[in-house]
């Protein structure tokens, strides 16, 4: 794995924890009568998707090898 493979799994994995923190911080508080608490939850879902599509694709484009298209036919 490259050093920039490194790169996008350790940010993707501190985005992912970050987004658990504020689902964590979310859920404590009241959803869906503070306006804080459902933006806080809406970001934290959003970022651990990011987190987890980064460091994802990262894992996966250094394990796989391209695909040949001009070797099957």
């Amino acid at each position: 794995m490259s050093g920039a493979n490194i790169l996008f799994v350790v940010v993707g994995s501190i985005a992912a924890v970050a987004g658990l923190a504020m689902l964590a911080a979310a859920l404590r508080g009241r959803v869906g009568e503070s306006r804080k608490s459902t933006g806080l939850l809406i970001a934290g879902m959003m970022t651990l998707a990011f987190g987890l599509i980064l460091a994802g694709f990262a894992i996966a484009y250094a394990t796989t090898e391209p695909y040949d298209f001009n070797a099957g036919a």
